[in-house]
């Protein structure tokens, strides 16, 4: 079997060379999600460079999420990063299925809280408010993907809490029961390290990275109900949007 070869000559490092070769064998599915990447050893010799070249080229596929190492086993392609669309507001259990995704719920907490300072001047309410707590675990194939933390005003959703929130979907929930449709929302995203309680949930480790959203949801009558913070594993997510251009 042919191999590519590496250009000592060139003006591109070695490993850039090396990574644009491997990133490549992903990306094309020469090396499928799932798929063991060839060991150390076996890469220094194949493309004569020092280990130090492959761990590095290895540890900047780790960070892009492309590929996971796991410990005893190797390294190996990760699944491919699913991509979340930032123009509608939709259900995470709608979106899985959209995917082809098995989606699955463990509910973490729920409680009825007071409302803090800082969720009470988003949801305009008054400090103390009770408000309707809901964190969930969201799952695709079992897979732990997001935690999603809810908090609804209360007065909105009377006896929400006591609904089986693992098999029912909240949404559906919202409007069935309530009448409440979301028609916007108010969100800003930012990269965060995992905090040690989130990542124990998401079967990661502390600090890694992830995608953080908190987001203010309006009802039909432009009334802020539901103040929600979503904790996206960065490795299994990227966030997707599409820019028009304006004038000038």
């Amino acid at each position: 079997m042919d191999v590519e070869k590496l250009n000592p000559h060139s003006k591109l490092p070695l490993y850039q060379q090396l990574y644009e070769l491997l990133e490549a064998k992903i990306r094309t599915q020469q090396w499928k999600p799932g798929d063991m990447i060839p060991p150390e050893s076996d890469l220094i010799a194949t493309y004569q460079v020092s280990r130090i070249t492959v761990r590095k080229v290895l540890d900047i596929l780790v960070k892009e999420g492309q590929i996971k190492r796991e410990r005893g086993r190797g390294s190996f392609v990760a699944p491919p990063k699913l991509e979340h669309g930032m123009t509608r507001i939709i259900s995470f259990t709608d979106d899985m299925k959209q995917r082809g995704y098995t989606p699955g719920t463990r509910i973490l907490f729920v409680d009825l809280v007071p409302a803090s300072s800082n969720i009470a001047r988003f949801l305009k309410v008054p400090e103390g408010e009770e408000l309707a707590y809901i964190s969930r675990l969201r799952l695709a194939d079992d897979e732990p993907m997001c935690i999603e933390e809810s908090f609804l005003v209360h007065r909105y959703f009377p006896g929400i809490t006591k609904y089986d929130l693992a098999k029912n979907s909240l949404r559906e929930i919202k409007q069935k029961k309530y009448g409440i449709r979301w028609s916007r929302a108010e969100q800003t995203i930012q990269a965060i390290s995992a905090p040690p309680e989130i990542a124990r949930s998401l079967s990661i480790r502390a600090n890694t990275p992830l995608l953080y959203i908190e987001r203010v949801t309006f009802s039909q009558d432009n009334i802020p109900m539901e103040y929600l913070r979503v904790y996206y594993r960065a490795d299994r997510y990227a966030l997707h949007n599409e820019l028009v251009g304006g004038a000038g």
